[in-house]
């Protein structure tokens, strides 16, 4: 890979670092956030409880100045009542009285049910208070044990910051703004690292989300210094140790030049009569070329394993189809299933393996030994010549 890419490595791996020791911090502590948001809760419980009962009591007092000052008239209104001068007089002051009593006894009343809601208050503030002191000597207790481990995770974040500063100021502005908005995005996994998972084939997936990548992706982070995204999640792309070029780059063998002559079979002497013939046997119409891409699929299999096809005679519904190649009989014969199924096509399948062909030199040798027998002469024809006459 090319500079820039080498230290987009090394600016991750001190990422990664730096984010696995917050991470440990960040645990370390977050017991005592949890004891310390417990205790601050709890806190402002007991606040709001003594609050609401600091304003029931005010209300009380209220309400108790308003019964004496009721009562202090009922006196008064009864006093005026004995000195009336006659019977109308005294009869209008014991209405006002009644009037002034009914009044009163409300008032009674809802002085009696906050002084209920007081006691209530009382009670919930000393329970409040009593588990708030119980919640701060636990989180006394908590910090004293854990301000050793915190102190020490500390100084490993504190220690692991340089190098990781010292990193990203050594790429390229752009470089750097496309890791950091990365990593805000996917929580530190800006880079995801080129996979190979078959390494028979040149194909390469992103191993953050198996995204299938081009194939010359391999080159071009191998060859040039730029940036190449992934482009389904489009995280920086990098080559891992694990993958070097040998491994990562397919490159197929060569045979041997004699070899190469001898597996060869000579124009001249190859047959193309049974091709014909095989081509002419088999079925055509809708059922036909579902069944040439059934044996297409099976023959990609066969060449995925390296293996020959082998030939089978295909019948559906009890009529002969033709011959067909596949990787297996089995296998044909489920992907034909498979085929007539997603067509819609109701059938009977039945292949039966025939015969290995034979190969191209076998069939080119068979030729030339064919034409290399002399033919049998022909017989004379049977019945009376003419002979000429002297």
């Amino acid at each position: 890979m090319g500079p820039t890419n080498v230290d987009l490595v090394k600016l991750y791996q001190a990422d990664q670092q730096l984010r696995e020791a917050q991470e440990h911090l960040e645990a370390a502590n977050k017991n005592v956030r949890v004891q310390e948001r417990r205790t601050n809760d709890l806190a402002d419980k007991l606040k709001f409880a003594q609050q609401k009962l600091r304003e029931q009591q005010s209300q009380a007092h209220q309400m108790d100045l308003e019964l004496k000052t009721r009562d202090t008239h009922i006196e008064k209104l009864r006093t005026q009542q004995q000195t009336a001068h006659n019977n109308k007089e005294y009869q209008a002051f014991l209405t006002e009285i009644n009037t002034a009593k009914v009044d009163r006894n409300k008032i009674e009343d809802e002085a009696v049910k906050r002084l209920e809601e007081i006691e209530k208050l009382q009670a919930e503030a000393a329970a409040l208070s009593t588990q708030l002191e119980a919640e701060r000597t636990k989180l006394a207790t908590m910090s004293a044990a854990i301000g050793d481990t915190l102190a020490r995770l500390k100084s490993q974040v504190d220690a692991l910051r340089p190098a990781r500063d010292a990193s990203a100021a050594s790429l390229p502005p752009r470089a750097r703004e496309a890791f950091e908005r990365l990593a805000e995005h996917h929580d530190g996994d800006a880079m995801s690292a080129v996979a190979k998972p078959d390494r028979r084939r040149e194909e390469y997936l992103c191993s953050a989300c198996n995204m299938n990548l081009v194939t010359d992706v391999y080159n071009k982070l191998h060859t040039r210094d730029e940036l190449v995204f992934c482009p389904s999640c489009r995280r920086l792309l990098y080559i891992p140790d694990d993958l070097p070029p040998e491994l990562a780059i397919h490159s197929r063998g060569t045979r041997p030049a004699g070899e190469e002559a001898e597996a060869a079979p000579p124009k001249a002497g190859r047959p193309r009569t049974n091709r014909v013939k095989e081509a002419d046997s088999r079925v055509r119409g809708r059922i036909g070329g579902l069944l040439a891409k059934a044996q297409g699929e099976s023959v990609k299999g066969a060449i995925d394993a390296d293996a020959s096809p082998v030939v089978c005679e295909v019948w559906i519904d009890g009529k002969s189809m033709g011959d067909y190649k596949g990787k297996s009989r089995e296998h044909l014969e489920r992907v034909i299933r498979f085929r007539l199924d997603e067509a819609g096509v109701k059938s009977s399948v039945e292949v039966n393996e025939k015969s290995k062909p034979e190969s191209a030199a076998e069939e080119a040798e068979r030729a030339q030994s064919n034409s290399a027998v002399p033919a049998e002469p022909e017989p004379e024809r049977s019945g009376n010549s003419a002979t000429p006459s002297t």
